[in-house]
């Protein structure tokens, strides 16, 4: 079973904690990681884009001239794709870029996330992080006492409106529950920054 150090949030040594083997020793599968990765982003896609055909453009019910005699090519209405301010051919419509991965490989991939992380050394575990009041200095000066620089994942068991608001105005810091932990977020942070609390809900939720 892997072994970390435990930390207080003033950066001292507190122990060591065992993280279980289902998250932060298993297998990583890049294929997974990777089709995991564009599942997620493309469900973020909101996919309203919308060009107008031919027959949704305003105007065009007659035709420009007539059909002979003036030399030019017949032409039946302004709203051919060939003028100005007509429909767009194979233009984009509204769709649905989700893409459906199931239970199995979201978990294998967010487990080979974590493992792939902890292999880097970038998973730190902290006692708490508890804010008696909305302080984004003391949150920074934590940051600094656990070494942690980056972009840093802060893993919470519960929702704490403190330390979210505390974290709200860093750039690169983002406050997440251990039971919505997802890839996209693991493989961006440059630290993983785990409450001990929320290490024992990983475990029950993911393992």
């Amino acid at each position: 079973m892997p072994q970390t150090t435990l930390y207080l949030k003033t950066g001292e040594e507190a122990g060591v904690v065992e993280l279980p083997d289902e998250l932060f020793a298993a297998p990583v599968n890049v294929a997974v990681l990777h089709q995991a990765v564009v599942a997620q982003l493309a469900g973020r896609r909101l996919g309203t884009h919308d060009t107008k055909t031919r027959g949704e453009v305003a105007g065009g019910g007659k035709k420009p001239y007539r059909q002979k005699g003036t030399g030019r090519a017949r032409q039946g209405s302004r709203s051919a794709p060939h003028y100005a301010g007509g429909g767009v051919v194979f233009g984009p419509h509204p769709r649905s870029y989700a893409q459906r991965l199931p239970r199995k490989m979201k978990r294998l991939a967010l487990r080979g996330a974590l493992t792939a992380k902890f292999d880097d050394g970038a998973v730190k575990v902290v006692e708490d992080l508890a804010m008696a009041e909305i302080r984004t200095r003391e949150l920074v000066g934590y940051f600094d006492a656990l070494g942690t620089t980056g972009r840093i994942l802060v893993v919470e068991p519960a929702r704490d409106e403190k330390l979210e608001l505390s974290a709200r105005n860093l750039p690169g810091v983002v406050v997440i529950l251990a039971d919505s932990l997802n890839v996209v977020d693991v493989l961006n942070a440059d630290t993983l920054l785990i409450t001990q609390p929320a290490l024992h809900a990983m475990s029950e939720v993911y393992a």
